[in-house]
């Protein structure tokens, strides 16, 4: 390290910084830095729950790399999943540096840049598998592995000091239905050089294999066939291998199928300009399904884990403006139940089942394939790349842990379990923490970005869980009262089980201001904060939550002054 400029590693050192998706799932953020220079390997984001009120999206925090933005030659995208590049066009001006990424990846994020203005800004190069890219002391081969996205990619970056194969998403799928074969002689090419593997963690739990594309075709036949109603099927807007699978078995049915959501229209729209999808009948709208027979529909939609605004969610709760289902259709989730989703899911199953619709998941039958590889199949790569080191990422902390096992297993001399904000030197020498840099998370909020523990969402969330208390006092120059309390309830409890809460909060009230001295009065901080402890105490021992209360002074000059909440 150099003393002089804490968290810099020292120029020789070859070190793996990631400020995302290590330890969890989602939003990912690699760093690696050499020679002075860093590059990035993926910035993506994960989508908020019920936790995050307002947001809908949570970015990784670049603040590290931005500070040294500089130094930053590149973005290098590993696919286009929108953990791996959905944050860039939210975090792109923080960062100023070019981004390299697949003609898929490239077509996708032209789009998301176009919206955020900002696409004659990006430098946007377009770089396919296959091929080399040199920037500063980092050369990066680019192979090609099958995903359930066209044109992943992991890479092999090369510097004087040691070689890393950073896998990115991927899998073993000898019939991947789109795009070709994981490029199992370019991990051969590349496997004497690379002594580290940075891998994904995904699937590591899941014994054996995947499972194949090609083979998901027959069984969604068969659980679809013979059926006499509307068929919905569910998946990731971006999985279009499965778009490429149920579009065909739709053709076996005799069915038009129906393209809902905007994700998933964008994204057949962008792999069809890429040359995939090209096979198939013209998918239909929308505004078309009114209009087609029921035994000749099958409507493919986005909200596969109950996303509050996803198609199927709409349409399970009949809030859809053109869209329904009714007794006797039938919904399948063809996609992985990932946990945290699970009570959102059961909503909208829940939902669909009380209208009458029948409801076929990953648990009832064979209906989805992993993107991510299994046991067997990370194995089977470690036989490739015979690495020295192993440092498992994209997974939470169980993953990363059985991840290390299953390496050491194998006969890696070392793996490494390390959590974002963590510098690992990779080489020369033995790997080693040798320092560790904050690592946080920004929160899309509107069209500011806030940091995660910021003081509205805090906000948000007390409301949420304990409602809102309002007080207006209406006062003189001297602090004395010129009307009662007012008080206005925001869900902190229910009028009708305690009809007597709302005089005893005014009593509270006025009693708070009562106490105060005559120089006290003649303070709104002091009144406010006095009013507002009294209030909430008062209605803590009544409902035992602690409700917000929020107090309002209206002086004799009817001069309105706000105060803070708690």
């Amino acid at each position: 390290m150099n003393p002089v400029s804490p968290m810099i590693p020292d120029p020789s050192d070859l070190v793996f910084l990631p400020l995302g998706g290590c330890g969890e799932i989602g939003m990912n953020l690699n760093l690696y830095g050499h020679g002075g220079k860093w590059l990035m390997v993926d910035l993506g984001l994960t989508f908020a729950d019920e936790r995050q009120p307002g947001i809908d999206l949570i970015l990784p925090d670049p603040t590290f790399i931005s500070e040294r933005r500089q130094d930053l030659l590149a973005i290098v995208l590993t696919h286009a999943h929108e953990d791996h590049l959905g944050a860039l066009p939210y975090l792109w001006p923080l960062l100023g540096c070019p981004v390299y990424a697949s003609p898929f990846a490239s077509n996708l994020l032209s789009r998301k840049l176009e919206e955020a203005g900002l696409l004659d800004e990006v430098p946007l190069h377009v770089i396919a598998a296959g091929e080399r890219l040199d920037l500063g002391p980092f050369a990066i081969d680019f192979l090609g592995v099958t995903h359930s996205i066209p044109e992943a990619s992991s890479l092999a970056i090369h510097t004087a000091a040691g070689s890393v194969v950073h896998t990115g998403d991927w899998k073993l799928d000898p019939g991947p239905v789109v795009g070709p074969l994981t490029d199992a002689a370019g991990f051969a090419a590349v496997a004497e050089a690379a002594s580290v593997l940075v891998c994904d963690s995904t699937n590591v739990l899941q014994p054996g294999r995947s499972g194949s594309e090609a083979d998901l075709r027959p069984s969604l036949l068969e659980v679809m066939k013979g059926h006499p109603g509307r068929i919905a099927v569910t998946t990731f807007a971006s999985n279009v291998a499965r778009i490429e699978t149920v579009a065909q078995v739709a053709v076996e049915l005799d069915r038009h199928v129906v393209l809902a959501g905007r994700a998933l229209r964008r994204n057949s729209e962008a792999a069809q300009q890429c040359g995939y999808l090209g096979d198939l009948p013209e998918f239909l709208s929308e505004d078309d399904y009114a209009h087609l027979p029921p035994d000749r529909v099958l409507l493919m939609c986005s909200g596969c884990q109950g996303e509050p605004r996803g198609t199927m969610t709409r349409v399970a709760n009949g809030s859809h403006p053109r869209l329904h289902l009714d007794p006797g259709d039938l919904a399948v989730f063809s996609s992985k139940i990932i946990p945290g989703n699970e009570r959102a899911l059961s909503r909208v199953h829940n939902d669909l089942v009380l209208a009458g619709v029948e409801v076929v998941s990953e648990k009832d039958a064979f209906v989805h394939v992993s993107g991510h590889p299994a046991r067997d199949e990370i194995s089977e790569l470690y036989g490739w790349l015979k690495p020295a080191l192993a440092v498992p990422v994209h997974g939470e902390a169980r993953h990363l842990e059985a991840h290390v096992r299953l390496a050491r297993s194998l006969g890696v001399p070392e793996a490494r379990m390390i959590a974002n904000g963590d510098m690992l030197r990779l080489g020369p020498g033995p790997a080693e923490v040798v320092e560790q840099v904050p690592a946080g998370r920004l929160l899309v909020d509107g069209d500011s970005l806030v940091p995660e523990g910021g003081q509205a969402l805090q906000a948000r969330r007390k409301i949420m869980f304990n409602g809102l208390i309002s007080v207006t006092l209406v006062i003189d120059a001297a602090g004395d009262r010129l009307a009662p309390p007012k008080l206005s309830n925001h869900g902190a409890f229910d009028a009708l089980i305690e009809p007597d809460l709302p005089a005893a909060l005014e009593a509270a009230a006025d009693q708070a201001l009562d106490k105060l001295s005559r120089q006290r009065r003649r303070d709104d901080d002091a009144v406010a904060e006095a009013v507002r402890v009294a209030v909430r105490r008062a209605a803590r021992a009544v409902t035992g939550r602690r409700p917000l209360v929020k107090v309002e002074l209206v002086r004799l000059d009817y001069q309105v002054k706000e105060r803070k909440v708690s």
